[in-house]
């Protein structure tokens, strides 16, 4: 909307009420003021806004006026503003502009009234400033100010241009039109809840017609709040006292001269400053960061919202909100309302970290959920929760079903990189054409048939946390270079892209190849193998700790329990036999599956996991059991041998081959371990 030209004839108590008015208004701009009293009141506020002063009020009269206020009380000056004006400019008479001005008597004096039976605590409502809504003869608003944008929760944008029922629903201006008749100080409630008292004008132009409607208003929610229950001003006195004192927000005010004057207790928790601290003193002396908003508030006699400072000795951030309190057009001080944010903005950040780790957190498991106190396990926990202290690369290694999956889990939440994301990757489940592409990302028209634009890539979402690259044994030769480079340099580089990316990742591997073997046979890199190596944790197979079998199985218990709908209460000893002299090619995985397929051939009635709800296939013996049933029986001290040659193999196996391990954990010299291996013929 374009601003509206207003030309003031008169500059007593009239003009310089009106003037107010329209300086408090964004879409008028005044061209002069006319008045032959030099000394007139409105001339010294126009001189203080760079607004034209004059005694002649023809030389303003042009095509680009749009308004002219009559404020001088004479018959004959608006007779002649009435010829001289153009066509399309709007004659405002005294009498409607009396009335404006006799509303704002009405305001002032009202605001005195509460000043003397309320004291300082009321002087809050003395700042209120009045909304203005003016429609033409269509009811389509053509002037909305900043007051009633705040009101109505409606900026002035969206409203001009608007019929009034769809800003302000309630609105009695296209009755006020139609009748032709002034309404004031009528309540009405707005779409948001709040009350408000308005006064309602009919426009009329020079010929009599109508041509709109307008109205003037005030919010009067808290008074009317307060009216509801307080029937003299005696209550009104206390129950603005309790509310001030009860606040949780801290409310400060200042005299004319910027000295403290009332503050509520809130005031002194939040600023840590005490009554003997403010009344009296300058309205500084609470600010640690920042200046006064009070001051700056009486030097330009407008109210401040929303600045922020820090005060007291704590330095606490707040949010200030200060208005100035005037009286008969006195300035009488300030009033301020400080929001405390300090714990706001903490809890506000302690919100976006727990919705970030809700967002980007994968990682499931902990260290608690990895059961196993047999000695082998008790060793991979060890070192697993010793790499999770160090940013050091890890390979675990394992067969598949060992659980590799759940120690990388495990890892990444005892790390420090915790709260940021854990990433999964299994190399063999994603098409060797398109794993660089999916850990690494691609530049757009990388490649025929990648989307538009370009695609960020695992090891990129997987920046500050961690990334587990499962089966990494499955990796093309082109892909290990990459994830070299990662390794090394700490930066990744995209499909078709040329820019190195710098990242920071936690790298967690697993397979369940014979690496050392895939090294010499060139499907691994061997520069690459000592990088990923430098960790190396061995998950043992079940069948070397049947020790756990019993409580991995009760936790299984539950969870197939609860995904089942079933109460299955436990497993009977028997059962555990079985599940003990089985040799788990699956590892834990199959026990899962053994334990799940038992549960569903269960009866509805049956509480209890049975011998026969097992497998028949787990009934079959081992290869071993199936070699030694078919062996011709043989004399004691042979069967000893043979068993002692068995031991001595598995053992030497499970220690890599180091003779000095596998000496230590038989309980033997190392003398006589060579001794026996020589003997058996075991070199």
């Amino acid at each position: 909307m374009s601003l509206q030209k207003v030309l003031l004839v008169g500059g007593g108590i009239g003009g310089t009420a009106i003037l107010k008015l329209l300086l408090s208004a964004e879409f008028f701009e005044v061209e002069a003021i006319i008045d032959i009293n030099k000394n007139a009141s409105a001339l010294e506020i126009a001189k203080q806004h760079q607004i034209t002063v004059d005694d002649d009020w023809r030389k303003y009269i042009n095509n680009d006026l749009h308004m002219i206020f009559d404020l001088t009380g004479q018959t004959e000056v608006y007779q002649a503003l009435l010829k001289a004006k153009h066509d399309h400019v709007v004659l405002i008479p005294g009498s409607v502009a009396n009335m404006l001005v006799r509303l704002l008597t009405e305001k002032d004096t009202l605001l005195q009234l509460t000043k003397e039976h309320a004291h300082q605590q009321q002087l809050i409502f003395n700042s209120i400033d009045e909304g203005m809504v003016g429609v033409d003869k269509n009811s389509i608003i053509n002037f909305f100010n900043k007051s009633a944008a705040r009101m109505t929760d409606v900026t002035a944008e969206d409203a001009v241009g608007k019929h009034i029922y769809e800003v302000i629903p309630t609105s009695a201006l296209p009755r006020i039109f139609e009748s032709g008749r002034t309404e004031l100080n009528k309540e009405l409630v707005l779409s948001n809840g709040s009350k408000i008292v308005t006064s309602r004008f009919p426009v009329v132009n020079e010929q009599g017609e109508r041509i709109g409607a307008f109205s003037i208003f005030k919010d009067i929610t808290e008074v009317v709040n307060l009216a509801e229950e307080i029937t003299n001003l005696k209550e009104i006195q206390t129950m603005l006292q309790a509310i001030i004192q009860s606040s949780d927000d801290a409310i400060s005010v200042v005299d004319e001269d910027g000295k403290g004057l009332l503050i509520n207790p809130a005031y002194t928790r939040i600023t840590g400053l005490e009554t003997e601290d403010i009344i009296g003193k300058p309205a500084t002396a609470d600010i640690s960061e920042g200046e006064s908003m009070h001051l700056k508030v009486l030097q330009t006699r407008k109210a401040i919202r929303g600045v922020n400072m820090r005060v007291g000795p704590a330095k606490r951030e707040v949010i200030v909100n200060v208005a100035p309190i005037i009286v008969n057009n006195r300035l009488k001080g300030s009033v301020g309302v400080i929001h405390d944010m300090t714990e706001i903005r903490s809890l506000m950040k302690e919100l976006d970290r727990a919705r970030s780790i809700i967002r980007t957190l994968e990682s499931k498991y902990t260290f608690d959920d990895i059961i196993g106190d047999s000695k082998e396990m008790k060793i991979s926990i060890d070192q697993a929760k010793l790499a999770a202290k160090t940013p050091v690369t890890v390979l675990l290694r394992g067969e598949s079903g060992t659980g590799k999956e759940l120690f990388a889990h495990a890892i990444h939440s005892a790390s420090d990189r915790k709260y940021n994301k854990f990433v999964r990757v299994n190399c063999a489940a994603i098409a060797e054409h398109l794993l660089e592409s999916e850990l690494f990302g691609y530049e757009e028209g990388a490649f025929t048939g990648a989307k538009r634009g370009e695609k960020r890539g695992l090891f990129e979402e997987a920046n500050h946390g961690s990334i587990f690259l499962d089966e990494i044994g499955e990796l093309s030769s082109s892909t290990q270079v990459k994830l070299l480079r990662v390794l090394q340099d700490g930066e990744i580089v995209r499909v078709g892209g040329t820019k190195a990316i710098p990242i920071d990742v936690r790298v967690i591997a697993a397979t369940n190849i014979h690496m050392e073997k895939a090294m010499l046979e060139g499907t691994f890199r061997e520069d690459l193998y000592y990088r990923l190596n430098r960790m190396p944790i061995q998950i043992p197979p079940l069948r070397h700790r049947k020790t756990d079998i019993k409580a991995i199985a009760e936790r299984l218990l539950v969870k197939l329990n609860q995904e089942y709908g079933r109460n299955v209460e436990l497993i009977s000893e028997v059962a555990y036999n079985r599940l003990r002299v089985y040799d788990w090619p699956g590892n834990v995985r199959e026990l899962e599956n053994v334990i799940s397929r038992g549960m569903i051939f269960m009866k509805p009635t049956e509480s209890i996991l049975d011998d026969h709800h097992l497998p028949i296939s787990m009934m079959k013996p081992s290869e071993s059991q199936m070699n030694q049933l078919n062996q011709p029986i043989l004399p004691l001290a042979d069967q000893i041998e043979r068993i002692e040659k068995e031991i001595l193999s598995s053992t030497l196996r499970n220690m890599g081959g180091n003779k000095s391990k596998t000496a230590k954990n038989l309980g033997i010299s190392l003398r006589t371990l060579y001794y026996k291996l020589e003997k058996y013929d075991m070199e």
